[in-house]
């Protein structure tokens, strides 16, 4: 059996290990930065190009179809050439994408701009939870993994405040700030600075020790796993990585089929939980909350500040919920927020009934909320944030990361990390349409799913708390018997 080393290397080993999390989990960063930039965009770009409301829908959206494009051939990717190299590759991608979107002639080039980011984000929403499972120990896991939502809604808060902050000083989006460009231009440029960051933390990382295994590397695999897990015979741990990476030399898709619906049930866990997280409408509000806001009422100043004040408090529930998952269990998070999120989606629905429906100058319509409705709609969707951010949001990449045995993580990643793209796609190219419709029928729609998601943590998805990765996928290997 592998033994602790003293409590002063013991520490030292903690803060190697989340040292290199953090340095991962900055893929993250760039994954929350990239998606909510276009918050406080999206309006003068649909000024600038004249997009229609559909039109507008899918030039928001269009990033997602690079994500899970990313997302399927990351895993794959990674383990060919490593995980470290993945994240080099998505740090250019993130690079050339913030440039070239905020240099775009027209919107087609700027969709295409924002698909080559979304490349780098779906690459990044792989490889970062696997890496980070990969190196972490069982007792510390689920607080390291969450590493990963914190920095997502913290790269989601830095463009927030990034888009307000370039807005003030310009006067507007729409207007000139630095050699003649717009405000919302320089909104997307702004992403360089963390691009740059994150590929130069990611040639300082180790790699994987199981993706160094399973290429027979295990002298380096030795090494990776005393200097940063602090165990000092790393013998057995080796070769119960060696068992549970027996059939990986032969993985592929193929892998992930079963007798259920084609897929092995664990999958279709992971699929759903991908799906669930963005069929509640999450990405609404960092995609759209600028605007919305503006309908009912606020100045684009305001609106602004409400969209950065939901994303400050995104932030601390998410460290909340980075205390709680080692504690109390993921299901107990999940049902929670599954929950609050119903309650919260439902009362949203409720209040934007009592709007008042306003026809603007271009013939579209919008909703008017007065006085306690709008007070009403504005807490229950600071409400929904909490209660997302505390359950759904870090604790789903916490189980991807967890879920799938080794010998087939990587591709069963890939699937749900691309299934949660287009998902995210599908809600957030329809929100212009249903706002259309009304709001009550899209927030009622979120809270629909909102209620099915508890229901589908109850009846399907295993608690994973303190269990070693080589002990779930011998726990899968027995049950395939």
């Amino acid at each position: 059996m592998t033994q602790p080393q003293n409590p002063e290397t013991y520490n030292r080993m903690n803060i190697r290990i989340i040292g290199i999390c953090v340095a991962a989990a900055l893929g993250g960063f760039l994954f929350g930065f990239d998606t909510a930039v276009i918050n406080g965009a999206v309006d003068a770009m649909t000024e600038t190009f004249d997009l229609t409301p559909a039109l507008k829908g899918f030039a928001v959206s269009s990033a997602l179809l690079g994500c899970a494009t990313g997302a399927w051939f990351a895993g794959p990717l990674a383990n060919r050439l490593g995980r470290v190299p993945v994240m080099l590759i998505a740090a250019g991608l993130f690079l050339a994408s913030s440039i070239g979107s905020g240099l775009a002639f027209g919107v087609t080039d700027l969709i295409i701009w924002r698909v080559i980011g979304g490349l780098g984000v779906g690459a990044a929403s792989v490889i970062a939870p696997a890496y980070i499972a990969e190196v972490s120990p069982a007792r510390i896991r689920g607080r390291l993994a969450s590493l990963q939502q914190l920095a997502i809604v913290t790269g989601i808060f830095a463009a927030l405040l990034s888009d307000a902050f370039l807005a003030n000083v310009a006067g507007g989006s729409m207007e000139e700030l630095w050699f003649g460009q717009q405000a919302w231009r320089w909104m997307f440029i702004a992403e360089a600075i963390p691009a740059i960051v994150y590929g130069v933390a990611a040639m300082r990382l180790p790699e994987s020790p199981r993706f160094l295994v399973a290429k027979g590397r295990i002298a380096e695999a030795t090494k990776v796993l005393q200097v940063y897990t602090g165990v000092i015979d790393v013998r057995d741990r080796i070769a119960a990585i060696e068992r549970s990476l027996q059939a990986d030399h032969r993985m592929s898709l193929k892998d992930l089929r079963g007798s259920r619906y084609g897929l092995k049930p664990v999958v279709w866990v992971g699929i759903l939980l991908s799906v669930f997280q963005q069929f509640v409408g999450i990405n609404v509000i960092f995609y759209y909350s600028t605007t919305l806001w503006r309908s009912v009422g606020f100045d684009e100043g305001d609106a602004l500040t409400i969209t950065v004040i939901t994303s400050i408090t995104n932030i601390v529930v998410t460290i909340i919920a980075i205390a709680l998952v080692d504690r109390i269990g993921r299901r107990p998070l999940l049902l929670v927020g599954s929950a609050g999120m119903f309650l919260s989606l439902s009362t949203m629905a409720i209040a934007f009934s009592n709007a008042t429906l306003v026809v603007n100058v271009d013939g579209t319509t919008s909703a008017d909320l007065q006085g306690f409705w709008a007070t009403t709609a504005l807490i229950a969707a600071n409400a929904f944030v909490v209660f997302f951010g505390v359950s759904w949001g870090p604790v789903v990449w916490v189980l991807l990361g967890e879920i799938f045995p080794n010998f087939i993580r990587a591709g069963a990643l890939a699937v749900a990390a691309a299934a949660q793209w287009l998902a995210n796609f599908a809600i957030s190219t329809s929100f212009p349409t249903f706002s259309e419709i009304g709001l009550t029928f899209a927030y009622g729609f979120y809270a629909f799913f909102a209620l099915l998601s508890f229901l589908f943590v109850y009846t399907k998805v295993p608690e994973t708390k303190g269990r070693e990765l080589e002990d779930m996928t011998d726990d899968m290997r027995v049950k395939q018997a």
